[in-house]
């Protein structure tokens, strides 16, 4: 099955992406009609059909459909006819869409696009003085800042997030962006204060359902990520063999439909066992994960397993040169599709 050709059918079954003119419901109306709730209602569910595909495949194919779905509803936005509170919604939902063509850019390592779209996020956030949408941009752009080692900007922007989402109330929101600012302060080799965020995003964890609902885009975050976030913190400290512990369990936890984020937890799994001495363990777990790659286009998850090739690379012996070897093949291989 071509895989682009399936992610196309995936959107347009939600939104009608895929389908042609004459048969889209907002194309009856010429995309210049009366916009009321039924068309929300499918706009909405191309962007959680876009959620679904990022969450299985990745951000590398995906990215041009969130595109696609954006120009369509700033297209209804601007020559539909409708009330004021829909078109809050309709700003709102454009808003939402273009934090996630930003979070998909991210994810294909194209980080000067990430930030174009989460700018124009933020500016929507703004002007509809929407907070949950701009809690979300800003945790967005804190993961970002670290992964490009800008650690000082993702800790003031993490914490931006979480001054607002304790207002709001929902415990899941406060745990996701405490490993988010967990992350950016055991990136600044500051264990203790990690450590201390990590136990915080537990608790809030245990108090979900006790304050008020948590947005849909928090419906990845529970153990799995916690163990993983634990993972990374054993790394940064240089404590391998406990970050293996834990990255074994957040692979033991996470959900078969998250597969780019199974295979980055593999590859980062691997790594941790070739730190901790385990080579022929972690060269074994990264070939083994590349059968998963077949299905996902992630330039993160790319960025690992070269990462991982490195690793081995460096160590002297015949199993972690073959290995080495054979990622960095298939990395060529994968590079000149």
């Amino acid at each position: 099955m071509d895989r682009r050709a399936f992610l196309t059918d995936t959107v347009g079954a939600a939104a009608g992406l895929g389908l042609p003119a004459h048969e889209r419901p907002l194309s009856l109306l010429g995309d210049t009609g009366a916009v009321g709730t039924t068309h929300l209602i499918e706009l909405r569910s191309g962007l959680q059909a876009l959620f679904q595909l990022d969450d299985a495949y990745g951000g590398g194919d995906v990215r041009s459909l969130a595109v696609r779905h954006l120009r369509r509803v700033r297209r209804v936005i601007n020559s539909g006819h409708y009330p004021d509170t829909i078109g809050r919604q309709l700003q709102l939902l454009s808003g939402e869409i273009a934090e996630h063509c930003g979070w998909l850019y991210y994810d294909a390592e194209d980080q000067p696009s990430a930030r174009r779209y989460w700018g124009e996020a933020l500016t929507t956030a703004t002007m509809i003085q929407d907070t949950n949408l701009e809690i979300l941009v800003f945790s967005s752009m804190a993961l970002q800042a670290c992964h490009e080692g800008r650690v000082r900007d993702g800790l003031d922007l993490a914490r931006a997030a979480q001054e607002r989402a304790a207002r709001l109330g929902s415990p899941l929101l406060q745990s996701v962006i405490a490993v988010r600012e967990a992350r950016a302060l055991s990136l600044l080799a500051d264990g203790k204060g990690a450590s201390r965020r990590l136990a915080d995003a537990m608790r809030f964890v245990e108090k979900d359902g006790r304050g008020r609902p948590s947005p849909e885009w928090t419906s990845f975050h529970g153990p799995a990520e916690l163990e993983y976030a634990q993972g990374l913190l054993n790394t940064e400290m240089g404590h391998h063999g406990a970050a293996t512990h834990f990255l074994r369990a957040a692979l033991a936890h996470q959900e078969a439909n998250y597969g780019r984020n199974r295979a980055l937890y593999k590859f980062t799994f691997a790594r941790a066992l070739i730190d901790a001495g385990e080579v022929d363990e972690g060269a074994a777990h990264a070939v083994a994960n590349l059968e998963n790659l077949e299905e996902v286009e992630s330039g993160r998850v790319m960025r690992r397993l070269h990462e991982v090739a490195g690793a081995l690379h460096a160590v002297d012996s015949p199993a972690a040169q073959e290995a080495a070897e054979h990622l960095t093949e298939y990395a060529d291989m994968k590079g000149a599709a």
